[in-house]
């Protein structure tokens, strides 16, 4: 009888059950419930909604009931950067806000006054992104500081989520590395900073390590869904996860987690927190057993997603490529900019920016997607030159992980703007390297190598 593991894997736009199992010496995986995500505006405010994501965590633990697949373990990895804040009872204060609003605006420079971007560098090696956790903590201090005041304990989104199933609170590694609030000296709380910007050091519990023991359901879980399971407090962050599952790790290759944001770099034993480093944009995000996952953070496919919306014909992403391909637009856009984190009009912010660089304005759907998708390529190149600049070595391969794995186009795109093999696959990254965690765990893989060398055998990998 097969032992299952259940990784619940929740992005920006959706979230999914999908259980793991090893089938002659293979991991075969099976999606057993998906369900929809987003922020939604409360009165101004970007928000996430937990406790209907907790609903949909349960419809999906009864879906395994039903088809009498009940996993053995279980852990839950989201995006980053975003958290909770909960009193002395467990309940939240405010509202669970997403990093995409407008709060943050200005935080930096508050931040700023108290430390510099270069020292706040190289004391946690994160690049800074405006909704970065440091600068969303200082947005509560000046708007709702009765929420600091009152809290008892800071959860990310991943630790809330593990709270409700266990009761447990606990506070991830790779997750909590992720909001520039974690010392790359120690891999614990940078405690001197968080007094420094005047944070309550209270609410900071001590760190857990990926692949530790959160607990188990707790007796209210039990009896709603008609089973008990061990909850692991797993690679809680996605790109920490989706990592895991490049079939080539120990730095022989770049890797790009290819999904709503491109995250391209390297693994690496040891942080880089030089000048250098900041101002190429690179971070230095925490790994499963003390790796560091240095990459630089790039829009991603959110862009394509958000023109996809907004055209007229339902078109399949298959189909917008095919236009794509038969343009021969040279227009390119940074990717990066600030106008397309959350704009209106994800189009009319392109055509804008072309118009303001005096390039070509792109019109058609080929015309649109061809830009994107030959931004981001190019973006890419730009990344790879860095890396290999940085650190003075040469890669041959780009592993392509995540969704992005699937898009064959910007696959050929990436491949010839770069000059390397890319590599394409798994599409399920994410989910797989949640449940390469938990496999860990359980003694099911020696190590991180024979958990890589499942996946390549286990799962489809193009190259181009």
């Amino acid at each position: 009888m097969s032992k299952y593991y259940l990784a619940i894997d929740i992005g920006a736009s959706s979230g999914r059950h999908m259980l793991g199992s090893m089938v002659d010496g293979k991991m075969q995986l099976e999606e057993v419930y998906r369900f929809a995500n987003g922020m939604v505006d409360k009165n101004g405010t970007l928000c996430w909604d937990p406790e209907a994501l907790f609903s949909e965590i349960k419809i999906g633990f009864k879906k395994c009931k039903e088809i009498g697949k009940i996993p053995s373990f279980m852990a839950v990895d989201t995006w980053g950067v975003d958290f909770v804040l909960l009193d002395v009872d467990g309940y939240i204060l405010g509202e669970a806000v997403g990093y995409r609003d407008n709060r943050n605006i200005g935080m930096d420079k508050k931040v700023y006054e108290i430390i510099s971007e270069e020292d706040l560098y190289a004391r946690t090696g994160i690049e800074k992104m405006i909704f970065n956790t440091v600068y969303q903590l200082m947005a509560v201090k000046e708007q709702n500081p009765e929420h600091l005041e009152k809290a008892e304990s800071f959860l990310m989104t991943p630790d809330y989520l593990t709270f409700l199933l266990t009761g447990v609170k606990k506070n991830e590694y790779t997750i909590a590395t992720t909001g520039q609030l974690v010392n790359v000296e120690t891999d614990d709380w940078d405690y001197e900073l968080i007094e420094m910007l005047g944070y309550p050091k209270r609410i900071f519990g001590s760190l857990s390590m990926p692949g530790s023991l959160a607990g188990e359901f707790n007796k209210q879980l039990q009896e709603e869904v008609g089973f008990n399971c061990q909850v692991i407090a797993g690679t809680s962050h996605d790109t920490a996860s989706a990592v895991l599952a490049v079939p080539e790790g120990d730095q022989k290759g770049i890797y790009l987690s290819s999904g709503t944001w491109s995250l391209m770099g390297i693994e690496r034993d040891e942080a880089d927190t030089s000048l250098a480093s900041m101002e190429a944009s690179f971070t230095n995000e925490g790994g499963y057993d003390h790796r560091y996952r240095y990459h630089r953070n790039i829009m991603g496919l959110w862009m394509i997603q958000s023109v996809k919306k907004e055209f007229t014909e339902e078109l399949s992403y298959a189909e917008i490529c095919r236009r794509a391909a038969k343009e021969s637009i040279s227009s390119l856009v940074d990717c990066n900019d600030a106008s397309f984190m959350a704009p209106k009009s994800m189009i009319q912010a392109v055509q804008e920016f072309c118009r303001k660089t005096n390039q070509d304005v792109p019109e058609t759907v080929g015309e649109l997607a061809a830009v994107i998708y030959n931004s981001l390529a190019s973006c890419y190149r730009d990344t790879v030159l860095e890396i290999e600049r940085i650190t003075g070595r040469s890669y041959d391969t780009i592993y392509v992980v995540g969704g992005g794995a699937n898009a064959g186009y910007l696959n050929e795109l990436t491949a010839k703007y770069t000059g390397k093999k890319v590599s394409a696959g798994p599409i399920e990254a994410t989910a797989i390297g949640n449940i390469i965690v938990q496999m860990l765990y359980d003694g099911v893989f020696a190590d991180l190598n024979q958990a890589r060398d499942c996946v390549k055998k286990s799962f489809d990998i193009s190259t181009y």
